[in-house]
């Protein structure tokens, strides 16, 4: 008996100096000798700066003469967003918010006009779609490079392609009224002072469209054929390269040598007889004879069952005025079409720059009908 207590007595302490000899740090050994070094890896090579294609357009030298030149241009000197750029009808080209309310929702809200901003570079630009230049090509983080609906006639969609469709979206005809017609009746109601396009006909004088195409001597040219609009772009013709910032750039003032790529002979300053044939339209235009409109207790014009207009009899000198704008009145249907044609053709504001072939047409047809 006294043996088998001695023996597990012996086992109890032999466990212990085992359990605390696993538990226990290891005494470390001397160093081992060092191994052979390895082959040396072959260098990778360096990749490109991920920054440089952001570089070449964000950096401070690039900015500084853009907005030096931007602030010259008449989109920042101020003048277009305080002429008009809290009113409604206007600020969805006047003014940021209104222009960022018109792409969202084609149309503006009244609301965000509270706090209307002027043009800056936010108008036009916010994020790029892509930063796979190489591939898809430079977007200039611009809001709006889709195909264009105009909006005096959403039937029609124009597109320039890329990024000159940015500029489309305002230079167009809006808030403008109904291009004369034929109608039957032979007359026409011009109910207003500023009777024909809007300011900003670029788009439509350039692709041939929107004018009112009276029949003559000269003829019309394909919808999209002009030597500008097939061979050029808003973007190459009035954003050029240049270290002046008067001209190219953002002040959209065409560069002589965005011009004479082409223009070998020089820069054209009109198309031929342009200044001649304008005012010769206009003083036309200032002759001819109409007749007051009766209004109903709105002031709106009157027509009878038939849809012609009803007059009072007096007789209203001029369509167009000194001053380019339009005298109120009942007119031949030719008349209002010869009126918005010299309209279109002087707000278009290229002086038959840019598209030739329809300005041609456009103005010796209304001349002759004048004539006639």
């Amino acid at each position: 008996m006294k043996n088998s207590k001695l023996i597990g007595f012996l086992i109890l302490v032999i466990s212990s100096l085992l359990f605390i000899q696993c538990t226990s740090d290891p005494i470390p050994g001397p160093p081992g000798a060092d191994g052979i070094d390895g082959v040396d890896g072959v260098d990778g090579q360096d990749g490109i700066d991920g920054t440089a294609s952001c570089i070449s357009c964000h950096s401070n030298a690039a900015r500084d003469i853009i907005e030096s030149s931007f602030a010259l241009s008449a989109h920042g000197a101020g003048g277009v967003f305080s002429f008009t750029g809290a009113r409604t009808d206007c600020a969805s080209c006047h003014s940021t918010k209104g222009h960022l309310d018109f792409l969202a929702f084609g149309e503006v809200d009244s609301v965000s006009l509270s706090s209307s901003s002027p043009i800056t570079c936010a108008t036009c630009h916010d994020k790029h779609a892509t930063f796979d230049f190489e591939n898809d090509g430079a977007d200039f983080a611009l809001r709006s490079i889709d195909p264009v609906t105009l909006v005096i006639d959403e039937t029609t969609v124009v597109d320039f392609g890329g990024t000159s469709n940015n500029c489309a979206t305002c230079h167009q005809p809006r808030n403008s009224y109904v291009i004369p017609a034929e109608n039957g009746t032979g007359k026409y109601v011009v109910a207003t002072t500023r009777f024909g396009p809007h300011h900003g006909p670029q788009t439509t004088m350039l692709e041939g469209i929107m004018g009112a195409n009276i029949a003559g001597s000269e003829g019309y040219p394909g919808i999209a054929s002009a030597t500008h609009r097939t061979g050029a772009s808003c973007v190459s013709c009035h954003m050029g390269e240049s270290t002046d910032a008067n001209e190219g750039l953002h002040s959209w003032n065409p560069t002589e040598a965005s011009c004479v790529a082409c223009h070998t002979n020089g820069v054209p300053e009109e198309m031929g007889g342009f200044t001649e044939g304008m005012a010769t339209l206009k003083q036309l235009l200032g002759e001819v004879v109409g007749e007051q409109y009766a209004e109903d207790v709105d002031g709106n014009p009157i027509f009878d069952v038939d849809g012609n207009p009803v007059g009072t009899g007096t007789p209203v000198v001029g369509l167009i005025l000194e001053n380019d704008r339009s005298n109120e009145g009942i007119f031949t249907t030719a008349e209002a079409q010869a009126a918005w044609n010299y309209k279109t053709l002087l707000e278009d504001q290229s002086n038959g720059i840019h598209n030739p072939g329809y300005s041609r047409a456009l103005l010796t047809n209304s001349i002759e009908a004048l004539q006639n």
